[in-house]
């Protein structure tokens, strides 16, 4: 088992485990084949599919970075790098070496809002992989000597994160777009790293009973597994386990500003072969909110793949980086962040900065084609369909529309959603939600200037 503390404010969910394919199951099958309901308060959905004896676990309860508020920044990722270190039954080499007799995994992690659970067993070892994450979400150990080596750990990782242009860069975008009290607004790093060297074990002890709970707590179980013996399990394991709270959103979603101040925000950090660019806005959506799918679409065609605007120019024709992107991101549970990712030599940092400027402005002017539209749509359907081929992607497809307030029926739904969108409706998503003019440039790296 492991553990770690992310430290970057954006969240990317998808997890590659190799647990199987449902490339022989029936789709309508597949559609039928969910079940949720609410066991010993946790929301549980079980999704039986055509892979054999393998069942692919994924979880989340509110208890992220964002719960911190204004305590130590450090301690929800602490608290889950803890949870693996043993319980107060059984110490941490007991637990590894009945997981390691069975093959099983379990992984922790800290995001943004979610501490995040991730398991995979065969079916016949579900009991054990059951008891072990109810246990140590319960009752974890938090002995002295282990937290000293977590909190060692997790500094060790944010002096890394001081050199990392990707992470400073997100930190930079992050703090610029979203105002202080929103939950998308990052700490700095130097700030996550000054409360670790401070952080107690008294108030990981704290967090826990305040923030771990059945609550709002969802655990998804994809594979070859039975309802009825898994809402059994859960039921055994779980049941007595109280508290919890729900997830954060803003009080009202970030708006910005036109001409946005500052407009750009360079973090230099020397010695990088390479400067890292982000350039955006807060989105103001959430994933379900009207228009945010038109919008979604849209900027694949700018900026998903090979064949996007960004990479055919950017990149292929004129030669500027190596990748470039466009996406929304950390809109699942509040208001996001729409903007477009590079990296760039420091010699072509100009070059490419204003190439993307030019693309962005002309797909934001003309709007998408139909040729383009229909493309796209072609291509995330498909996207998603081979998402869906194994039972980690089916698991993180669901807990992930769990969290943006649909129903199990959404995994489905999607394709036909994305289906019905009219060129119109993309191109005024696009107007409505976004402006060049409003958005920040952030730049980290070695910079030439």
């Amino acid at each position: 088992m492991t553990a770690t503390g992310p430290l970057t404010w954006r969240r990317w969910w998808w997890l590659v485990l190799l647990a199987g394919s449902l490339a022989d199951a029936d789709p309508a099958l597949r559609s039928a084949a969910g079940e949720r309901a609410r066991v010993a308060g946790i929301d549980v959905v079980t999704y039986a599919t055509a892979v054999k004896d393998v069942v692919v676990i994924v979880g989340a309860l509110p208890a992220g970075d964002a719960m911190a508020g204004s305590g130590n920044l450090a301690v929800p990722t602490l608290m889950a790098m803890m949870l693996d270190r043993g319980t107060r039954s059984q110490d941490r080499f007991a637990i590894a070496d009945a997981l390691e007799s069975v093959g099983a995994e379990i992984t922790y992690e800290a995001g943004a809002q979610s501490l995040e659970v991730r398991a995979k067993c065969l079916r016949k070892d579900l009991p054990l992989v059951l008891g072990v994450i109810a246990a140590e979400l319960r009752t974890p150990a938090l002995q002295s000597a282990e937290f000293a080596k977590a909190r060692q750990q997790f500094i060790g990782s944010l002096e890394q994160s001081l050199q990392n242009t990707d992470a400073r860069a997100e930190e930079a975008f992050g703090s610029a777009i979203f105002p202080i009290g929103h939950p998308n607004h990052p700490h700095p790093v130097a700030d996550y790293l000054a409360a670790a060297k401070t952080v107690t074990l008294n108030q990981l002890k704290d967090f826990h009973s305040r923030y771990y709970g059945p609550a709002h707590m969802t655990l998804v179980l994809v594979g070859d597994v039975s309802t009825d013996s898994a809402r059994s399990e859960v039921a055994r394991d779980f049941t007595g386990w109280s508290g919890g709270e729900d997830y954060l959103s803003a009080a009202a979603p970030a708006t910005p500003t036109s001409p946005p101040e500052p407009s750009a925000v360079v973090v230099p950090i020397a010695g990088k072969s390479s400067v890292s660019v982000l350039l955006g806005e807060a989105s103001g959506l959430r994933y379900r909110d009207p228009d945010a799918l038109a919008l979604r679409v849209g900027t694949a065609v700018l900026g998903h793949g090979f064949t996007s605007r960004l990479m055919s120019v950017v990149r292929d024709q004129e030669g500027l980086t190596y990748g470039i992107s466009a996406g929304l991101a950390d809109d699942a549970i509040t208001d996001g962040a729409w903007e477009i990712s590079a990296t760039f030599a420091p010699s072509l940092l100009d070059k490419g900065v204003a190439s993307t400027r030019r693309e962005l402005q002309r797909w934001w002017s003309e709007g998408v084609s139909e040729t383009e539209l229909n493309l796209y749509k072609q291509d995330l359907v498909g996207s998603y369909e081979v998402g869906l081929s194994t039972t980690a992607g089916v698991a993180e497809a669901l807990i992930l529309a769990l969290q943006r307030g649909y129903d199990i029926d959404w995994l489905t739904a999607y394709p036909e959603a994305v289906k019905a969108l009219s060129r119109a409706q993309v191109n005024a998503a696009i107007k409505t939600h976004l402006d060049p003019k409003r958005m920040v440039l952030i730049e980290a790296g070695s910079l030439p200037r």
